[in-house]
């Protein structure tokens, strides 16, 4: 008698309940997949116990004739039996043994065909990309999340893995809710040495441990571009950071958004900081800067896109000259690195004339230390201050590698070298092990600075890092006692230095901030029988009111004018037709009345910062419908020089109103939702719009109004009308920039072009000629803040005009600009460069223009104006030799030193402040 041990197998049920109170298993799927497994496992094993019994039992009644087979012998023939395959290598001999397996039959084929298949396909739920990170020590990782398509993945990688990175030694890592599909799982298999995917929520933090989020370097959001509702893509993406930092606070996070005003939530995240790295691309702030500036000099936006994407170009002798003028301009990247203490003592005008015609390198701009012991500024072609030991500057070259001169450089090694490939590390000084040590001077400096509360501060930093605020000693009084300063009756914190603090957050604010700071209490205030004044309002006895006009917002970077309605800046089509509008920009916008916001806010205050002098402004005009412009207004209400037309982009008559052929730029913009029957036709109001434009012709006469004095409000306010120029004749001379939604919709823009149309967008011609723009070339940036995190504040500076952390405490307020009375600290923040355009047809540089070379004019411009020469707008046909308004131009991006010029070139340069406008103004230039 064997006995029936073999029942104890049916114990095995009982495991699964047994697991999930050890808390092994929590989901659903591998609950499930225990049972089954379990229930399939006990019957098995207990059927082959059953055989094992009856075989070697015996037939009854007398248990005659018993067959010896071993349990897993039993256990074997059970599965051949119930899988139906039935080797017969193994049989039941004995009657009740096969009575048994016909009954056991029914039962186990039952089990076999229902509990196995859905045994398998829990196991194939388990997908490969269920997995957990597990990255090499010392080896560096990202986690990308988000938008996380083939499309914008491939974009991705192509920019972040490029080969003119310099030793780009991190992984990356997706996650996202989806598994690839098979063209994306391609990609991943082609980059599986550096990328890795797994699927999981951003939302769940067990996924947010299987990515080792804590452990990233960086986690950087990416948004869909493309999606019907910006609103909704923002406030998910948000929610993603939020889990992010709800996870793990220390993570650096750098997220894509939609919308401007979705960045002030990003505020609301008590642990977002971003001096630690954390970063907003924000895309309508950015897109509508890029083409405020081409309306300024046009073209610009091709620049700056080409600029800080990273691309190779390589020139053939089969192309055009204009196209590897083009390419070689597209291999250009902004790159930063130490200044070698060679350039200790230097101007930056001398520095960066050295660079560029000793190192072959454009220096664009410099760190600043403050001497309070801020942050570091980033500061464009300032002017006649000295540079202290090791600044960090901002180059433009072609690779990282070219990018070292600048550290190797030493002025007793190499002042004789002519060959700028020969600027190499020399023998006089281990300068590596010089740079290591002054890095750990800083930081200790900065140490002992942060105990004793002071900064030491350097002569270049002091010039150009002025307080942001200046609270006038009238304001503060003393206590009785005269041992604690007192401000409006409360105490006033006293910073380590022994000064007032006047810093919130880290902030500088200035007084218009404060208004929205509490000061005093109602209860103090009536315990002295009277209401005292705020911060703001004492500051006002330094001014004279009834003289004193606001013509500058809150932090002085921005023209400001009082709120004015949107009815008083409607013209109609006569009102229109019988203004001199010349040299203005005409705003082509297709909305509907329910379309999401674009935020025209971030086109037109690009085009009012306060370092263009008023009458420099260029008048907007905006030709759309009133209904959605409403929605918009709130934000440009109190933004000077603003018409609104309301009519169609695509009537004519609306068009010749606004004078379209006497402006300086007519932007194509559209705030329609794209549709998702077919993406392609996002673009079709635009593309029309721009074809409509070009096939329009214009009588070579300029309407002139003798009395303008019965006109409303918005005639009398429409700016200088002074004629400039005669306008072109030909819609196609006309200067417009469209924006694109769909990258292959730029083919349908040009018809007298030959680009392919699986062309990429940066080697089309509309796009080399600066008439087209599409918000995908931002998707480099995302990289490039990555490993260069100044870099995006760089080309923020020079895209918005200006904006700041204090500017965006106050638009975060949802209440638009404020207002602010002239004070030296305001106007000081005028003294900025700007981004301009100068023809060497005329002036005082059109001498350059007469077969010299380009560095020939970088230095002078440099030397005699202060200006920074970045590029050159050339006519596409070099056989014209006068300005010709139907002749395409395309840019070139930092020319060699020995690039020819012609008299009908334009110059991109950065513009110094003029604080007066002297007899040649470098702001009015011919187009």
């Amino acid at each position: 008698w064997i006995g029936l041990r073999f029942l104890r197998a049916l114990r095995l049920m009982t495991v699964p309940d047994i697991l999930q109170y050890l808390n092994i298993l929590k989901t659903s799927t591998s609950i499930r997949l225990a049972q089954l497994i379990s229930l399939f496992v006990s019957v098995w094993l207990t059927g082959a116990g059953v055989v094992h019994l009856l075989e070697n039992s015996g037939d009854l009644p007398n248990f005659s004739e018993p067959e010896p087979i071993t349990y897993w012998n039993a256990v074997y023939f059970l599965m051949v039996t119930m899988s139906t395959v039935g080797y017969g290598d193994i049989t039941c001999l004995t009657e009740v043994g096969r009575v048994f397996q016909l009954m056991f039959l029914a039962v186990g084929l039952m089990l076999f065909a229902g509990v196995l298949p859905e045994i398998l396909e829990l196991l194939g739920q388990r997908s490969k990309w269920m997995g957990s990170y597990s990255g090499v020590k010392g080896k560096r990782h990202i986690v990308v999340c988000g938008n996380i398509t083939f499309e914008s993945v491939s974009v991705f990688l192509m920019d972040f893995l490029h080969e003119d990175r310099d030793d780009v030694d991190v992984e990356v890592v997706f996650l996202h809710r989806a598994e690839p599909d098979l063209e994306f799982e391609g990609l991943l298999k082609r980059q599986h040495t550096r990328v890795k995917y797994f699927q999981g929520s951003l939302m769940n933090a067990m996924d947010l441990e299987r990515a080792k989020v804590h452990e990233a370097d960086a986690c950087l959001v990416l948004a869909n571009k493309y999606c019907p509702d910006p609103d909704a893509e923002d406030a998910a993406n948000i929610m993603r950071v939020i889990s992010m930092k709800n996870y793990c606070e220390e993570s650096r996070i750098i997220i894509q958004l939609m919308q401007y005003h979705n960045k002030a939530y990003l505020l609301n995240i008590p642990s977002w900081d971003w001096k630690q790295g954390d970063d907003v691309i924000c895309l309508a702030e950015l897109k509508l800067g890029f083409i405020a500036q081409s309306c300024l000099a046009p073209g610009f936006s091709t620049m700056m896109a080409n600029l800080f994407a990273m691309r190779s170009f390589i020139t053939s002798p089969d192309m055009a000259a204009w196209q590897n003028d083009y390419l070689q301009g597209t291999g250009c990247e902004m790159y930063t690195e130490t200044l070698s203490p060679s350039f200790s003592g230097m101007t930056f005008s001398q520095a960066s004339e050295l660079c560029f015609v000793k190192l072959k390198l454009l220096l664009l701009a410099i760190e600043v230390k403050p001497i309070d012991g801020g942050d570091t500024k980033i500061s464009i072609n300032p002017q006649s201050s000295k540079m202290p030991a090791n600044t960090v500057g901002f180059f433009i070259a072609q690779s990282a590698e070219e990018v070292k001169r600048a550290w190797f450089y030493c002025k007793a090694c190499h002042e004789d070298v002519k060959d700028e490939n020969l600027i190499k590390k020399c023998k006089c000084k281990h300068l590596m092990t010089f740079r290591k040590g002054v890095r750990a001077i800083q930081l200790v400096g900065k140490t002992m600075a942060n105990k004793t509360g002071a900064t030491p501060a350097t002569p270049f930093s002091a010039a150009l890092s002025k307080p942001l605020l200046n609270i006038k000693n009238s304001v503060m009084a003393k206590e009785e006692n005269g041992s604690k300063p007192v401000m409006n009756g409360r105490l006033v914190p006293i910073g380590p230095n022994g000064l007032v603090d006047e810093t919130y957050g880290g902030y500088h604010i200035s007084y218009e901030v404060k208004k929205l700071m509490p000061t005093n209490k109602p209860a103090d205030q009536q315990k002295n029988g009277k209401m005292e004044v705020g911060i703001a309002d004492d500051q006002a006895k330094d001014f004279d009111f009834a003289k004193t006009e606001m013509k500058y917002d809150s932090t002085g970077m921005f023209h400001w004018t009082p709120a004015r309605s949107i009815e008083d800046c409607i013209l109609d089509r006569n009102q229109a037709a019988m203004t001199v509008l010349n040299g203005h920009v005409v705003v082509c916008l297709f909305a509907d009345p329910d379309s999401p916001l674009i935020g025209l806010r971030n086109l037109v205050m690009p085009l009012r910062a306060s370092n263009f002098h008023y009458h420099e402004l260029k008048h907007v005009v905006i030709v759309g419908a009133v209904d959605y412009l409403r929605r918009e207004w709130k934000t440009l209400q109190n933004l000077p020089k603003i018409s609104v037309l309301n009519g169609s982009p695509l009537s004519r008559a609306d068009l010749r109103a606004v004078n379209v052929n006497l402006c300086d730029m007519c932007v194509i913009l559209s705030a329609k939702v794209p549709s998702n029957d077919d993406p392609t036709l996002a673009d079709k109001e635009a593309i029309l719009a721009s074809l409509n434009i070009k096939a329009m012709t214009f009588g070579d006469i300029i309407t002139n109004i003798e009395s303008m004095g019965d006109s409303k409000d918005a005639l009398n306010n429409m700016g200088d009308t002074t004629v400039k120029r005669p306008g072109p004749i030909y819609g196609t001379n006309v200067p417009m920039i469209t924006e694109l939604v769909n990258d292959s919709n730029v083919q349908f823009l040009d018809q007298d072009d030959d680009d392919d149309p699986d062309t990429e967008l940066y080697l089309t011609q509309p796009f080399a000629c600066g008439t087209a723009f599409a918000v995908s070339v931002l998707d480099s940036l995302m990289s490039t803040t990555y490993f260069n995190q100044n870099a995006l504040t760089l080309i923020r500076s020079l895209i918005t005009g200006g904006a700041t952390p204090e500017l965006e405490i106050i638009l975060a307020e949802g209440a638009g600009l404020r207002g602010g009375y002239s004070t030296p600290d305001t106007l000081s923040h005028r003294d900025r460069c700007r981004v301009g355009q100068i023809s060497l047809s005329d002036g005082p540089l059109a001498t350059f223009g007469e077969g010299r070379k380009y560095q020939d004019l970088f230095v002078a411009s440099l030397r005699n104006y202060g200006m920074l020469c970045i590029g050159l707008y050339r006519l596409r046909d070099a056989a014209l030799t006068t300005v010709d308004a139907t002749s395409k131009r395309y840019v070139i991006t930092n020319p060699p030193f020995d690039f020819g010029l012609l008299p009908t070139d334009q110059v991109y340069v950065l513009l110094p402040f003029e604080r007066k406008q002297s007899r040649f103004s470098f702001s009015e230039t011919e187009v």
